[in-house]
């Protein structure tokens, strides 16, 4: 009799547990969120490329698909085009350079995409000026070069561009992980002030992160360490409600293919993470090679109501679909 009391009230404490777990986390007792998703558009406007067999080594210049608009990524001309066609922020790519600046560049080495060589921070700005972004582009496997000679002085400082766009919001993207880059950054953004800092957003290695973040503490950044740090820590006891110090005020790039096993997904996580000041975008797929919800059908796949960021390299495309669909 007393193994079948023990037996009935661990069960009575499991079902306890599993209806609060539910309620807890279901978004059935949640206020529906209104609105559309944000738009992040990486790189602006840019030209798309074949994903088959890409690697961290491939040119993607030279599998361009054909072009369906006139615009190379990272130029000031495809940032307004994305603001323009709806982005709500725009990801960039720095690289800094010989003479203290930050060029606005995908590449470390300017052979794919210019008619440069070599590594693109052993240049100086003036040099980098003097390129021809659209150099390297090709959609018939060398037959032409549509953007050839349309892109001398497209290689803009970030500086330029904040003064481009004073009210834009920008995600910045630092492309090595050197903790003195964090540095070299968090300097360079100190003349702006605080109201400006708050349009903006990075992301990158580890080291430089963790400098930008210690020298810019209210800054949303992101690394593979803060995105793990609040993600694991998250998973293990988000089903009570609590959010981890490592989830506050930063910014998280979800796959969506884990997003569905978060607890509280969808409103409920992006309330919680709302209520501490987290952004939340979701990527395509399993998050790799900045795969976007770049098609109509991509948005199919968001979960119902959905009013976090969505990252795309189409913003021509998502947010006129999103438009239509008001």
């Amino acid at each position: 009799m007393k193994v079948k009391k023990i037996a009935k009230r661990t069960l009575f404490i499991i079902l306890l547990l599993a209806l609060f777990m539910f309620v807890n986390n279901s978004s059935l007792f949640t206020k529906e969120r209104s609105g559309e998703p944000m738009l992040l558009a990486h790189r602006g406007l840019g030209q798309t490329f074949r994903m088959e067999g890409i690697t961290a080594e491939t040119c993607t210049a030279e599998r361009m698909d054909e072009p369906e608009h006139p615009y190379l990524e990272n130029t000031i001309p495809s940032m307004k085009a994305a603001f323009e066609g709806g982005a709500d922020i725009v990801e960039i790519d720095v690289q800094p350079t010989l003479d203290g600046e930050f060029a606005i560049f995908h590449d470390w080495t300017l052979d794919c995409r210019t008619d440069g060589k070599g590594t693109t921070r052993e240049h100086t700005m003036e040099e980098l000026k003097q390129l021809d972004a659209g150099y390297g582009y090709t959609a018939d496997h060398g037959k032409s070069f549509p953007f050839r000679g349309k892109g001398v002085g497209l290689i803009h400082t970030l500086d330029e561009v904040l003064e481009e766009f004073p009210n834009g919001s920008f995600l910045i993207h630092i492309k090595s992980d050197d903790p003195k880059e964090g540095r070299l950054l968090a300097d360079y953004l100190s003349k702006y002030p605080d109201d400006r800092l708050e349009d903006l957003s990075a992301y990158g290695g580890d080291q430089p992160i963790a400098t930008l973040k210690e020298a810019i503490p209210d800054m949303r950044v992101m690394s593979k360490e803060t995105l793990k740090s609040c993600l694991l820590t998250y998973i293990a006891a988000g089903w009570t409600g609590f959010i981890p110090a490592a989830c506050e005020n930063t910014q998280l790039h979800i796959p969506e293919t884990y997003y569905s096993y978060l607890w509280g997904s969808s409103d409920k996580f992006l309330n919680r993470m709302e209520s501490v000041g987290t952004r939340v975008i979701l990527v395509a797929g399993s998050g790799g090679w900045s795969e976007g919800f770049d098609e109509k059908q991509d948005l199919e796949r968001l979960p119902k109501g959905y009013t976090g960021g969505i990252w795309t390299n189409r913003i021509d495309i998502i947010s006129k679909v999103i438009q239509e669909r008001d």
